[in-house]
Formats: C-alpha cells, structure tokens, sequence
C-alpha cells in the first residue's frame, strides 16, 4: 500500500486550496531540519514528504491521478489500467502514462516563505552543510516567525510593520465630520507576476469628535513584496491650532479681551460657533480673573453619543488701566468703599 497524502497533511479528502495551505505551512514549519536538531534524519525524511504530498494534492492532474491509483499509479510503479485520459508520454502504440515530475522541497518552501529550504536549491537530501535557510538575514528565521518565542506562529509569511502618517485636520472638520481622500503610490505584482506601481485612492471619513490621536488602518497597502505579507498604512489624526477655539476633551475654551470697568459693571459675551451660529451671552456676575462661564452643550460632538456635546467655556483677559488720575482713584475708593 502507498503513501496516503491526505494522512500526511492531515487534511480530508474534500480538502480545498485554503486547507492544503494552512497544512503545509503548519506541518512544513514543525518539520524543517533547522527546527530538529536532534532527529535530523527523520525531520529530513517527513519534511520531503510533506513537501511531495502538498505538492500532488495542490495540482487537480495530480490529485486525480492519485485519487484513483494512489501512489503507485501516480509514479508509474504500476502501470494504472486505463490511463489514456491523462496527458503524459506515450511509448508507441501502449497505454498513455501520467508522468510525475515532483518540483523539489526547497521549491515549494520557499514560495510560501519567502527564503530558501533545508535543501539550499539541490532538489534533494543530499547537501546539508549549512543550511541557507538559517542565517540569510543574520538570525535563525524560526526566530522572526515566532510571536516572541515558543511555536511558530501561524501568521505567516511575515509582515512588514506598519506605515504611520499624520493626517491634520482643522477643528472646524472634527466638529462638523468631513471626507478626505488621499492617493497613494505602491508596489504591486500585475496578472503576470512582474512588478509594476499602482496608484490608488483612499476615502478617509473623519467623523464628528474624533480626537488627535485616533487611528485609521487601511490593512495591507503598503508595497507589495514575494514572501512578505504588506504593511497596514494608518493615518494618525492631528488637530491644527486654531485662532480662536482650544479643545480640551470634549470642551471648548475660548478666551475673550474685556475692560475692567467690563469686568465689574457687566458685558455681553459674543460667540461664532464652528459651524457659524452666533450666540450671544450675557454674563451679570462680577468677572474675577479665575472667572469661567460655562455654556452647556457648546463643545464638541462626542463621537459615541452622537446626540451629547460636551461645553463650551468662556475664560476672560481683563485689561487693567495702566494709569489713574488723582480724581479717578479717589471716585473709585468713595464708590467701593460706600458699597
């Protein structure tokens, strides 16, 4: 009886692309020479055959050929009855035969992970002084593909980290929300595989009370590369100055320039909102220079409850007068005083 490459990936036999994958990157990783040391021989013997059964089972012509005459039929170790429907070579008036031409372990590896095999190219077991597959980046790549030590990790290939970029923003569209595209330029692999530069458009809906510091991730739009999975692109939000309003939370503040005569007798405080309401204010309390008025529900949207706002605060610059007359200081003195 042959080998059963199912049994080998440990896959069912309805097994699609996506499992095969996720078998052979498992199995391929447990089994690499590099990563048994001390069962060198038999890591060797079953990464080859993990290697052959992903190699058959990914093929449809192959798979075929071994779902009716298994592994003997597909190497021709026994002539399969009735094999004229597969293509292969003809020897002159007999049955056609499937030919098997297994593509090397080393191959296979590194299409999935971007760096050579055990087998440094030699298509088979026989060199292994030195492994290419440790050291090709100054480190044992177990390492990088491990999340911080123990197993490999299952995310692999590798990704490249994150592309960060600022996205400044006026306040005015972090109160009322707006749109932003911004086009990008990046590497990609056209139908063909050759290398070519796209460039691409990118909607970015900045939503009303989004604060500096908010993150937006477009995953995978950095440069495409062979054996690396693409960095995530984000944009990071920042909140230009603005000449009149500064954010505090979901506050507001704006500070406004009175007289002192102002400050005691009363004043009427003016206010253009950032969606251009005017408000207007009367303040009758005596203004102390720690004075805040604060108007409810004037700040900024909250971005997880739509319907709230936070306040709007009013702080006040008093201008002292630089000079006093002797009359104005002692009508001053006589008004406070008898108060």
């Amino acid at each position: 009886m042959g080998v059963d490459y199912y049994k080998v990936l440990q896959v069912d036999r309805s097994a699609k692309e996506d499992d095969l994958k996720k078998a052979y990157r498992k199995l391929a990783m447990k089994w690499h020479p590099d990563k048994n040391p001390n069962n060198k021989k038999e890591a060797e013997a079953k990464f080859k055959q993990i290697s052959e059964a992903y190699d058959v089972l990914s093929d449809p012509q192959k798979r075929a050929v071994f779902d009716q005459y298994g592994e003997e039929g597909l190497k021709g170790q026994v002539p399969p009855p009735g094999a004229g429907g597969y293509a292969g070579a003809s020897d002159g008036g007999g049955p056609t035969m499937f030919r098997f031409n297994p593509r090397s372990a080393d191959d296979i590896f590194s299409e999935f992970f971007g760096f050579p095999g055990p087998f440094g190219g030699m298509g088979g077991m026989g060199d292994m002084g030195g492994s290419r597959a440790r050291g090709m980046f100054g480190e044992d790549i177990f390492a990088t593909l491990r999340g911080g030590g123990g197993e490999a990790s299952s995310n692999i290939p590798r990704k490249r980290a994150a592309i960060e970029r600022t996205l400044p923003c006026s306040l005015e569209d972090l109160y009322k929300g707006t749109t932003k595209k911004m086009k990008i330029s990046r590497d990609v692999t056209d139908a063909t595989g050759r290398p070519t530069t796209a460039e691409e458009i990118l909607t970015i809906e900045i939503k009303p009370g989004w604060k500096k510091g908010t993150k937006i991730t477009f995953p995978e739009k950095g440069n495409e590369q062979r054996g690396v999975i693409p960095s995530d692109l984000i944009f990071i939000i920042d909140e230009k100055p603005h000449s009149v309003f500064k954010r505090d939370g979901n506050d507001l503040i704006v500070t406004q320039k009175i007289s002192l005569v102002e400050a005691l007798t009363g004043y009427t405080a003016q206010v253009t909102t950032l969606d251009g309401r005017n408000l207007t204010i009367p303040i009758n309390s005596i203004i102390s220079p720690t004075y805040e008025e604060v108007v409810k529900g004037e700040g900024m949207p909250i971005t997880k409850e739509p319907s709230k706002r936070g306040n709007l605060r009013i702080k006040f610059n008093i201008k002292f007068p630089t000079r006093l007359t002797s009359e104005q200081k002692s009508g001053i003195k006589r008004l406070l005083t008898s108060s």
